[in-house]
């Protein structure tokens, strides 16, 4: 229906609701008379209006014409209608141009509208929403106007429920329905700080995801408070409304300006409806006038006499549940209720930071600022706060001996907590005095001594449970320092078995064992057990967050770090998020807070999102100098992702710069036979295997080698990564059956648990080295399994993933399946472009890699394209030996065909500024000197 003949059906339609039932039907009947289609349209109304309880909840205006399944809008393609509004529909769609694969819901502005400020509204949601960031928010990832002229938003998809849609389903407890409640109060908030009204708060936009987690939605009528006002912004000239009446503050309903406690007011009446199943003003006519007449003069029923009368018409098993909520909320929650439903807003919360707390004091029991703080009130609740402690002390004072009894357990338990604490100093002294009594000449053995500690602690606490999972988990603290996952997790079991039979553990106990538990597995690979181990005490985690903030945030932490090894990265996210905000506004915890930004970056890098990546963990360098200092051991952490990522974008003279700073930081604070020093050495070496300096790079590899067996042991995953690097090394300078060798020991020590993260890329490097050597099908079979772990550990459209698709074109190609080779090839170059970008050295090589596969097959636009690589140029290492290869493949080409002389002598100018820039050889030079070959064999045929 247009907005034009609904202004005309409107107040015809009211005019009905206020007639008798034979009233109305002789109208009707008089009407059908003169205008049978008018008549009609009435009568389907007043249908609809008995009906269904949210008839008229949205404005009735006509769809957006042309629009159906399968329509392109801009990159998107529509697949089913989400819901209508006065603005426009909402389509879920996903990504058509095939740069990645997402689902979002796509918001497409009403063009049947006339009124310019629609479009202006729409324009300005962009602008709101591009500046929210907020784990309850529904975030916006992008905006734009499609070829036709269709202004359009691309939301983030929420799979959810309406909240009060939500609770009712399920019946949820009033605990359940308040810290959901919170969760929005906290999502409007952050719209505030960011000088953001909502204006059409309701539950159709407060959805709850099956995690049960809140997402705020449509900021589609928000009011920016730093901007100029759009002119007839309240009232636009079509008639259609810009908020839900059921839910307006009576300033909107007379058109006066907003505020924040314009907010305040629609989140009483969605709490109004959380508490009670019901909305505020119960009516017998369900018109508009009706509805303005309600909001503007009637004050809104108590939320406990609401439930009590809903109680009275209800079974009896419904209605005993009714009775109970409805004591429970009578008293504090309808005062909160009714202050935030107040007609002056004045009256109302000055803030929604103010209704949060004002329930968050209910909830601790506390006296809330909705009701006057008269001494009996806050007496009472002082009473009821600390019954249990005024009840122990009155029953103190009433029997001397129960007294005498309490004194006599507390000296007890005083004399347990000193022996307890006792133990454990015995503990730490011990293991200094193992030290002490090793012979000079022989190095200090921390294992022997760790678990000699273990065994002395727990003899002296045999019969103090509590005390020995304490101590377990200090020793399993220390085994994870050293890089012993699978003894840390030897003995968290232990502490967790302890702990199950403990009545009287601490929850800050609990949370740490649990935290503990889950890092030591994800240390393993084991990133689903980890998920299993921790996800039972989330709920725990969020309850006690206030009063252990420490222990929550690292819980969250670790939860949401084993979520991104298992590939969940919004999960991850939402986590992560939890815990910076806990360690940056709750406990300032600088060092924490920069742990989670670097957390946080690692996301976007395995996103493929490099630049994202790059500027968070720059951020998070610049806070820790700042904040914490320049000597800080997450700074070595920080320079070697850095020097990754430089490293990976083929900037190796920047990575090199980062390797040496974390270096030099990771020597001065862990000394030099540290694993973090041993392994950036290890990172170093592989930069100078990149800019040709092989003896260097294998001099480095071999005295790191050395001290990582004397102090990890052989089987260490660390040990994996230094036969790696040995491999590769052994492989540049042409040494393929030791390379193999190698690389065979990294790769049958990566199979292990702890470092499953690392097997895929283990495997494409014994591959790489086996193509060379001429054993093409060993290197399918190891290309194979990588290909497999990439896409179960970060997704089937990662670059990576195109990374191994390269390498098994050419395998392919070298084994004469030439289609199947070119499929992969194709891949390859789709999602390395774009996942790194046109311009990445690993996308190009894909790119070159095709040209050379198609080219051979005779494609002159393929040969055309492998001239425009040759004739790249570029100062890093990766840009120049891009150029080289796409040279050599240009002169085989002329070899092959028509120009054998000239493509000979571009290979040996070649040859001759290869042999100048890498004096020391290299698998590049190798190839280009096989191709060199192969040349002169079909010139002598």
């Amino acid at each position: 229906m247009d907005a034009e003949r609904w202004q005309r059906l409107s107040p015809l339609l009211d005019a009905l609701f206020e007639l008798g039932p034979e009233e109305r039907a002789h109208s009707l009947r008089l009407m059908r008379e003169e205008d049978p289609r008018t008549a009609a349209e009435l009568e389907a109304l007043l249908e609809l209006e008995g009906e269904r309880e949210d008839f008229l909840a949205e404005p009735l205006v006509a769809p957006l014409p042309g629009l159906r399944p399968g329509l392109e809008v801009g990159p998107y393609r529509l697949e089913r209608l989400l819901g209508e509004g006065g603005m426009g529909q909402v389509w879920l769609a996903s990504r058509s141009d095939g740069l990645y694969q997402r689902r979002v819901a796509l918001k497409l502005l009403r063009p049947g509208l006339a009124d310019p400020n629609l479009r202006l509204r729409f324009t300005r949601e962009r602008q709101i929403l591009a500046r929210l960031a907020h784990p309850h928010i529904a975030r916006l990832l992008d905006a734009g106007i499609s070829a036709d002229h269709q202004p359009f938003l691309a939301l983030e998809y929420v799979e959810g429920e309406p909240i009060t849609d939500w609770c009712r389903a399920r019946n949820v407890a009033l605990d359940t329905r308040l810290r959901l409640f919170a969760q929005v109060c906290a999502a409007v908030s952050h719209a505030h700080a960011n000088l953001i009204v909502h204006r059409d708060l309701k539950p159709s936009n407060i959805l709850v995801t099956p995690a049960g987690e809140v997402r705020l939605l449509d900021f589609g009528i928000a009011k920016l408070l730093d901007s100029e006002p759009l002119p007839q912004e309240e009232h636009t000239r079509t008639g259609v409304r810009a908020f839900t009446l059921h839910y307006a503050a009576p300033e909107q309903v007379r058109g006066e300006p907003v505020t924040t406690m314009t907010d305040v007011y629609a989140l009483g009446v969605v709490l109004y409806e959380l508490l009670t199943d019901a909305r505020p003003y119960p009516l017998e006519r369900q018109t508009d006038a009706a509805w303005e007449e309600a909001i503007l003069l009637t004050d809104p029923l108590r939320p406990s006499l609401a439930l009590q009368r809903a109680a009275d018409a209800a079974l009896a098993e419904s209605a005993a549940m009714l009775r109970r909520r409805a004591r429970v909320v009578a008293g504090d929650l309808d005062n909160i209720v009714l202050k935030a439903l107040a007609k002056k807003p004045e009256q109302r919360y000055p803030s929604v930071e103010a209704l949060a707390q004002d329930l968050q004091r209910y909830q601790m029991g506390r006296p809330v600022q909705a009701r006057a703080q008269s001494v009996r009130y806050r007496f009472g609740k002082y009473v009821k706060r600390h019954r249990w402690a005024l009840a122990s002390a009155a029953l103190v004072l009433a029997v001397m001996s129960a007294a005498f009894a309490i004194v006599a357990w507390q000296a007890r338990e005083a004399l347990a907590e000193a022996a307890r604490a006792q133990a454990l100093q015995d503990f730490v002294i011990g293991l200094f005095e193992g030290a002490g009594n090793a012979p000079r000449d022989r190095p200090v053995d921390l294992r022997t001594l760790l678990e000699t500690g273990i065994d002395r602690g727990n003899r002296a606490l045999a019969r103090q449970p509590r005390a020995r999972a304490e101590l377990l988990g200090v020793a399993a603290r220390l085994r994870l320092g050293l890089g012993d996952y699978e003894e840390a997790l030897a003995l968290l079991q232990r502490q967790a078995a302890i702990l199950d039979n403990v009545e009287d553990a601490p929850p800050s106990l609990r949370l740490e064992a649990a935290t503990l538990r889950g890092q030591a597995q994800r240390q393993l690979g084991m990133n689903v057990e980890c998920i299993r181990t921790m996800q039972p005490w989330l709920d725990q985690a969020r309850r006690q967050q206030a009063q252990l903030p420490t222990q929550a945030a690292e819980f969250y932490s670790q939860l949401g770090r084993c979520h991104r090894a298992n590939g969940e990265p919004q999960a991850a996210r939402l986590l992560l998020e939890r815990s910076l905000a806990l360690r940056r506004d709750q406990l300032h915890d600088a060092a924490g807070t920069v742990e989670n930004l670097v957390d946080l970056a690692a996301l976007h890098a395995d996103a493929g999102d490099a630049p994202a990546a790059m500027r968070g963990l720059e951020d998070a360098l610049r806070r820790l100098q700042r904040d914490v200092g320049t000597r800080h051991p997450l700074a070595v952490s920080i320079h070697r992702s850095l020097a990754a990522l430089q490293r990976e974008r083929g900037h190796v003279a920047l990575a090199e710069a980062a390797y040496r700073q974390a270096l030099a930081l990771a020597r001065e604070l862990h000394g030099e036979r540290h694993p973090i020093t041993l392994s950036v050495r290890r990172q170093l070496a592989a930069v100078y295997v990149d800019q040709g300096r092989l003896d260097e790079a294998a001099r480095e590899l071999r005295a790191t080698h050395e001290l990582l067996v004397e102090r990890l042991g052989e089987d260490h995953v660390e040990v994996g990564g230094s036969y790696n690097s040995l491999g590769i090394v052994a492989w540049e300078r042409g040494n393929l059956t030791e390379a193999e060798r190698l690389l065979s020991l990294a790769v049958a020590n990566w199979r292990q648990p702890a470092g499953q993260s690392r097997l895929a890329g283990g495997l494409f490097n014994l591959a790489l080295v086996q193509h060379e050597a001429g054993r093409d099908l060993a290197a399918l079979a190891a290309l194979r399994e990588a290909r497999t772990l990439r896409e179960r550990q970060h997704g089937a459209k990662h670059p990576l993933v195109g990374d191994t698709d390269r390498l098994l074109g050419e395998v392919l190609l070298a084994l004469g399946r030439h289609d199947e080779a070119l499929e992969h090839l194709r891949r390859a170059r789709t999602l390395t472009m774009a996942g790194y970008g046109a311009d990445h050295p690993q996308a190009r090589r894909a790119v070159l890699a095709l040209a050379r596969a198609q080219a051979q097959a005779g494609d002159v636009r393929a040969l055309a394209q492998l001239d425009t690589l040759a004739a790249l140029s570029g100062h890093d290492s990766e840009a120049r030996r891009l150029q080289w290869r796409a040279r050599a493949y240009r002169a085989e080409l002329r070899c092959d065909g028509a120009q054998p002389a000239q493509g000979r002598a571009e290979l040996d100018a070649l040859l001759r500024e290869l042999q100048d820039q890498m004096p020391e050889g290299g698998a590049l030079v190798r190839e280009a000197a096989t191709i060199r070959a192969r040349c002169d064999a079909l010139a002598r045929r």
